[in-house]
């Protein structure tokens, strides 16, 4: 089997609510902080639009294989920000990961 990017994405709401200061200053220091792992490729924030999804942001960034995306788990830096930041300023979330079917 050939090996596939892998897209991971995130969606999630924070504790300090939609279009706050606080907010912003979340995904910008985020988007500082994990684009920088090695492996990371297209790092993209967003937000979200459509009144049929419960989800305020979204992280989506690409991995060459599944090695890259182990390595980014387990880099400190990631370590780091999941128990510093993710888990204390993130009020739910959901995760994808998607690799190309067809």
């Amino acid at each position: 089997m050939m090996s596939s990017n892998i897209k991971h994405m995130v969606t999630f709401n924070l504790h300090v609510g939609k279009d706050t200061p606080e907010a912003e200053a979340f995904l910008t220091e985020s988007a500082t902080e994990l684009s920088v792992i090695p492996g990371v490729q297209q790092f993209k924030v967003f937000r979200q639009v459509s009144a049929k999804n419960e989800y305020d942001y979204g992280f989506s960034m690409v991995f060459a294989n599944q090695a890259a995306y182990d390595a980014y788990n387990d880099h400190p830096v990631h370590q780091n920000y999941v128990a510093t930041r993710w888990l204390t300023e993130v009020s739910h979330f959901q995760e994808i990961d998607f690799i190309l079917h067809i």
